[in-house]
């Protein structure tokens, strides 16, 4: 269906958008796509985020303090702000950084909506978030009691909030 289709191009096109804007996600670095027959394979490459683990791993690890939870909400509440649907937003998909910067991944399925306040963000950002507290709920049955629970996802919702 031609170049302009391709997901990594149009990851590309939408992450190359989202870091011109600040928001916290990687710089993309590099695409490429090769055709087979009739089908395509492609490749992204983005930028590194140094000594980054996922959400999902750090809280095997330990339950996160009320900042770092604050945090990833402030970070998800920045990109609805800004109108990026993020279609696949979940624990394995969010990065936290040896001083807890939180950058979100995977935006393969990611669009942009018109962007809007609080009351703006419409249906598609209430579907994130309740694909995020699935994810959350679901690799936390595994984990030490107090990894993830309702204390921690009023922490995150007032992060998104205060966006």
């Amino acid at each position: 269906m031609g170049e302009d289709r391709v997901r990594a191009f149009a990851e590309w096109r939408l992450l190359e958008e989202l870091t011109s804007r600040g928001l916290p996600v990687p710089k993309p670095i590099a695409a490429r796509y090769e055709r087979q027959g009739l089908s395509y394979r492609c490749d992204l490459i983005t930028q590194r985020i140094a000594g980054a683990k996922p959400l999902s791993g750090m809280l095997a690890l330990a339950a996160l303090p009320e900042s770092q939870w604050r945090a990833i909400g402030a970070a998800v509440g920045r990109l609805h702000r800004a109108g990026v649907d993020h279609a696949d937003l979940n624990a394995h998909n969010i990065l936290l950084d040896a001083q807890g910067v939180v950058t979100v991944i995977d935006f393969d399925r990611g669009r942009l909506h018109g962007q809007g306040g609080r009351g703006g963000r419409g249906a598609w950002a209430a579907r994130n978030l309740r694909r995020l507290h699935r994810s959350l709920i679901k690799i936390s049955r595994g984990f030490e009691p107090g990894r993830f629970g309702a204390t921690a996802w009023d922490w995150l919702q007032a992060g998104y909030d205060a966006a």
